[in-house]
Formats: C-alpha cells, sequence, structure tokens
C-alpha cells in the first residue's frame, strides 16, 4: 500500500477512536431570542466545540416534528422545524464546522414517525390505500384486546386502537410515535431515500436512534417475562425479554444495505443506539466486519457510577463476544443522568481520564466539560413526558437537557435576560460557566481540552488494542487497561474508591516483560507517589504510564 492509500485510509477511517461531541440543539445556544435553542446558535458556538480538540458533531434531532417526544417523533424526515431554522441555517452549520475541521452526525429516527407524518395520515385512513402497510396494524383480540403483551417504553401496551381501521398500531414509545412496518420493501427504499438526502448536503454521518428496533416479529409472538430481579421499576418495557417486538433477523440485512449506501460516499460512517433487554450481544453482532454499523453504544456504561468491578464487567463482557467489533463508549447523553452526578461532581476529571483510556470511539455530552451535575426541577418544569408520567419515582431525563451554561448572567448566556427558555437554567449552572471556565488554566474546561489532546495525539489510545487486568491482581476499587499498538505499550490505571485508603500496584506483576516506565502527565491528576518498583494511587486519581 502506497503512502497516499494509506493517508486516504486513514481519513475515510477518521471515526475509529474519534471523539464525538453530542449537542442537543433545544438546549445548547438559542440566536433568536425564543428560548428554544437552534441551530444559528450553534454555528455562533462552535469554536468552543472546536476548542475541545474533539473531532466531529452529533446533533439530535432538529426535523419538522411536532415535539411530542422533542423531534424523536418526525413529521418531515427532510427540513429543518422552524423553531431550529431553516435548511440553509443547516447548510451554514455544516460548511462552518467543516472549515473548524468538525464531522457532522445527524440523529436519524428511522424506527416510527409522528402520528402527524403524511405516510400514517393515509395509512390510518383505511385499509387498501398504497401506505395501509407501511405501518404496523394487527387485529384485536376476540375480546377487543391488544393483539398482544408487548408493553411501550414511557408507559402501558404498546398499543392504541384505531377507530377508523378497527385495528390496533404498534408503537414501542408513544402513542403518538407509530412504528413503521420495516418488512414493506417500501418503507426500507423510502427512509435509505431520506439517508441520502442528508447525504447529498453534505453530512458526515448518522446517530441511529434505537437501531435495533426496525423490524418486529410478523407473528406478533408474546414477549417472555424477566425475571424480577432485573425489572427497571422505571421502564415498562423491562419487564420482558424483548425478543419479539425488537432485534429481529432482518435487522442484520437492512444495516448491511445502509452500510452500502454510507459507503458510496467515503468517509461517511454510522454510530447506533442499542436499546433493550441483553444489549452487549447486540452491539457486537451490529459492528462486527465491515457490513454493518461502524460503531454502536449500549447504555451499560451510560449507567455506570464509577465502580471498577462494574466497569471491568462491561468491558471484559464486550471483549469476549468479538474482535472486529468497534464501540463508541459515552458515560453520558440525553437520556441518562450526567456523570458528574452518577460519578460524583469531584471525580467529573476522573470519569474523563478512564472514558478516554478505552478502546474505541468516544462521545462527550455538551456540558460534560464543564462538569456539570443533574439539574434539579420542579414538578410544574417538567417537559419531558417520561418524568411527567412516571413522577416521581422516575424523573425523566430534562434534568440532562437543561440550557448549556454561557456565562454567568441570567438565563446563563443560553438566551436573553428577558426570554424564558424552555427549561430552566439550573442555578448551580451558572459557577462552572464557560466564560469563568476559560479564565483560568487550573479549571476542569482547560483541563479536559488537555486530556482530549492528550488522547488525540495518541495512536495507542486512538487505534490500539486492549488487554483488561483482572480485579483479583489489582487492589481493591483500582481499574487498570493495558493499550498497546505493536511495541508501544501504555498501562492506564484509576483509583475509583470512594474512601481515603490508597491503593498501591506494581505494573511488573500486571504486565509481563517491562523494563521500566515513564508517567504521562495527566491534567488535573497528580502524579503517582513511586517507591521502588510500585507506586501508589490516592482515590479518585489516575495515571498512564509508558512502559519500555
Amino acid at each position: 500500500m502506497t503512502l497516499s492509500q494509506r493517508r486516504q485510509d486513514a481519513r475515510h477511517d477518521w471515526w475509529r477512536g474519534a471523539t464525538i461531541y453530542q449537542i442537543y440543539p433545544r438546549s445548547f445556544m438559542d440566536a433568536n431570542g425564543d428560548g428554544i435553542g437552534d441551530l444559528a446558535g450553534i454555528t455562533e458556538k462552535l469554536d468552543h466545540v472546536a476548542s475541545l480538540g474533539v473531532d466531529a458533531i452529533w446533533l439530535s434531532p432538529f426535523f419538522t416534528s411536532p415535539m411530542d417526544d422533542f423531534g424523536y417523533d418526525v413529521s418531515d424526515y427532510r427540513d429543518v422545524d422552524p423553531m431550529f431554522g431553516t435548511l440553509d441555517d443547516f447548510r451554514t452549520l455544516i460548511a462552518r464546522a467543516h472549515d473548524l475541521g468538525l464531522r457532522v452526525i445527524i440523529d436519524q429516527v428511522l424506527s416510527h414517525s409522528s402520528d402527524r407524518h403524511p405516510w400514517f395520515a393515509e395509512s390510518r385512513a383505511d385499509r387498501t390505500n398504497p401506505r395501509a402497510d407501511w405501518y404496523v396494524w394487527a387485529d384485536p383480540r376476540p375480546d377487543g384486546t391488544p393483539p398482544n403483551n408487548w408493553m411501550a417504553a414511557f408507559s402501558g401496551r404498546a398499543w392504541t386502537f384505531d377507530a377508523r381501521r378497527r385495528q390496533y398500531y404498534l408503537h414501542n414509545f408513544l402513542p403518538t410515535q407509530p412504528d413503521l412496518n420495516f418488512h414493506h420493501p417500501e418503507v426500507r427504499e423510502a427512509q435509505l431515500d431520506n439517508l441520502r438526502f442528508w447525504l447529498e448536503l453534505g453530512v458526515d454521518g448518522f446517530r441511529f436512534d434505537v437501531v435495533n428496533y426496525y423490524f418486529h416479529d410478523p407473528a406478533l409472538t408474546d414477549n417472555p417475562p424477566m425475571p424480577r430481579e432485573r425489572v427497571h421499576p422505571g421502564n415498562p418495557q423491562s419487564y420482558q425479554f424483548q425478543r419479539h417486538n425488537i432485534e429481529q433477523p432482518e435487522n442484520l440485512g437492512y444495516l448491511e444495505r445502509i452500510r452500502a449506501l454510507l459507503d458510496e460516499y467515503p468517509g461517511a460512517t454510522s454510530v447506533g443506539e442499542i436499546a433493550g433487554s441483553d444489549q452487549l450481544p447486540t452491539m457486537a453482532a451490529y459492528t462486527a466486519g465491515n457490513t454493518r454499523l461502524h460503531m454502536a453504544y449500549t447504555f451499560d456504561l451510560l449507567d455506570s457510577t464509577g465502580d471498577a468491578r462494574q466497569l471491568y464487567d462491561v468491558l471484559v463482557r464486550f471483549g469476549e463476544l468479538g474482535d472486529d467489533t468497534w464501540p463508541c463508549w459515552a458515560l453520558s447523553n440525553h437520556d441518562v443522568e450526567r456523570s458528574a452526578t452518577s460519578w460524583g461532581e469531584a471525580r467529573a476529571l476522573l470519569a474523563l481520564t478512564v472514558l478516554c483510556s478505552l478502546r474505541g470511539s468516544l462521545c462527550l455530552y455538551q456540558g460534560e466539560e464543564l462538569g456539570l451535575p443533574e439539574a434539579e426541577l420542579a414538578y410544574e418544569d417538567l417537559q419531558d413526558p417520561f418524568g411527567i408520567n412516571l413522577w416521581p419515582e422516575v424523573k425523566g431525563r430534562d434534568g440532562c437537557r437543561t440550557p448549556m451554561v454561557w456565562d454567568e448572567t441570567t438565563n446563563g448566556g443560553f438566551c436573553p435576560a428577558g426570554a424564558a427558555p424552555w427549561l430552566p437554567v439550573f442555578e448551580r449552572h451558572l459557577p462552572l460557566a464557560v466564560t469563568r471556565q476559560n479564565s483560568s488554566a487550573d479549571s476542569l474546561l482547560a483541563r479536559v481540552r488537555r486530556l482530549l489532546r492528550l488522547r488525540g495525539a495518541s495512536e495507542v489510545l486512538r487505534q490500539g488494542e486492549q488487554q483488561l487486568i483482572a480485579p483479583s491482581e489489582l487492589p481493591e476499587d483500582v481499574f487498570a487497561v493495558l493499550r498497546h499498538d505493536g511495541d508501544k505499550r501504555l498501562l492506564c490505571l484509576a483509583h475509583l474508591g470512594r474512601g481515603e485508603r490508597p491503593a498501591t500496584v506494581a505494573p511488573d506483576a500486571l504486565v509481563d516483560g517491562i523494563h521500566g516506565w515513564h508517567s504521562l502527565a495527566l491534567p488535573g491528576m497528580p502524579a503517582p507517589a513511586m517507591e521502588g518498583r510500585a507506586l501508589t494511587l490516592a482515590p479518585g486519581t489516575a495515571a498512564w504510564l509508558e512502559l519500555r
């Protein structure tokens, strides 16, 4: 392979080991003063994103939508909702991002649409129209009840009765989010055409929402019950093994169709969200080889709390599922509690340091670089239907979706002082604002910038292989992973204990053939104390050792 060919391959594989910054458009920056973030606001603040040293941005939905689920209920797959701007605003955003060296990944919600999408309006009109079978319809049981026991994520049965057709339609989420019937070839082609539309506009890839939800069992077989100890009280779907409403074999074939389309656009990439009863095997299957998704993520690390054994168990299980798979790991996003709260606010930098040590691509959620904790909202301030339906046991997702804080003024600089933001700005976020942290070389933001650039400059961390160190070989509460690329080796250690007891680690006992090591200067981390051939880690600290 020539040098130019190697450079070409590297350019097309930019996503492998990349750091992706997720932007939730409603909450990032409001440029027009209506209290809702927009595309022009994102463009205005892209310099901040580029300053972090990330490779790409991922935009959560900005498509035309009635906003019952804040854009995850699409009524037009090819246009921008007016609250966010126009297609020209999106073109401007792409151009500015590319000028700054940032790739642009956008959400795609293919499995379901809004009930106000023209496709569904036609489908529900009668049983004989051209799109009558574009959604999942089923007759009632003889007693009028739904056709099976499938449950919806937001509460209740996954079926709603429609009087016009005298049938039930399937919705794995809200009743206003009917599931498309991917067994119908025209549905599959229509969604591929929608993807092509955005690729032609210049996007660099897609994040696929609930990518394992496309196909259902056409026999509508009941799902078996989940053992009670594995049930999550806040999610009705968790009472069942989701064996028949999602993850059907046909899904793999459709992912290969999507990959073939993406391959027509060199450098275009994909990352899939995997939800369901047993996520890691699906994640591995969906990213295996070079014909399906480029990357995928599950909620296994998103739901983590920084426990060393839990991290090891997730990573070792994924590693056992195949060495040709590629994960995209994250600790925060728009669906889960912020990592500064789940891991502990004092451990925000530690959490990102551990994340940066892992094999795979990374995703950073807006505000994570500031150490923003989960916001606390009153019930009357909630917007998320998940939280509204299940309050107070489940508070929903609004706590991680409150506006970004750019300065310490009223509304955090997200929108003008006289405007009412769509969610209240959390007062505890204001001292963590971008302008305040920009003024200090020792702020968390400054340290995160240095950390991400350190990882970005390391081929071992971006591309290298990974060997997990078993807990039995380590002191309690210590997590360790060996990254290696050829003769280059990097041992990454983190003391995740929450007490005061330090941990002593002897690298020679963990890795064979060590002649010595050099401790890298990690941002915000004290150098480990050395005594002979051992080092001591204080709780809440990490060390990266270049091995010789």
